[in-house]
């Protein structure tokens, strides 16, 4: 049986829209000549902005699906929500690029929040669900024997 299917599948269409967006800024720094930093070009702030909130957010996205999937969270909801996050992710980079504020931006960042917040509470819901008990002792107390 392979494991965390629902994980795989969002970060593979994670990596895609990596590439995606470092592919844009190429495009924009061959065309513009700008090999550091933006070139006091807006859209190539832009571009550069939309790349690093991916790489901001897709991580701790993915990690805290993971973990609720390794946990046995319902496939169907984690499949929800992940598809959420991927439309998402393409919605803001292409809300940057337009003109402020747009529903594209707006509606990518708060997507991106709400399914941020909503992994973060479930595993916590986890967490408070399944508690470990702690071992009191590294060693064995023998039966009988004064603890030190």
């Amino acid at each position: 049986m392979m494991q965390l299917p629902v994980t795989l599948v969002i970060a593979a269409a994670c990596g895609v829209i990596n590439i995606w967006l470092a592919l844009r800024l190429v495009r924009g720094r061959l065309k513009g000549k700008v090999l550091m930093g933006d070139g006091g070009d807006p859209a190539m702030e832009a571009g550069m902005r939309s790349h690093a909130n991916f790489i901001e957010y897709a991580p701790i996205v993915l990690i805290l699906m993971a973990l609720i999937e390794l946990a046995r969270g319902p496939l169907l909801a984690l499949w929800v929500i992940g598809a959420l996050f991927v439309l998402s992710r393409i919605a803001h980079p292409l809300g940057m690029s337009r003109p402020a504020p747009n529903p594209f931006r707006a509606g990518g960042a708060l997507i991106t929040w709400a399914v941020t917040l909503l992994l973060a509470g479930w595993a916590l819901a986890i967490a408070i669900e399944s508690p470990r008990t702690m071992p009191t002792s590294i060693v064995p107390v023998e039966q009988g024997a004064p603890r030190a």
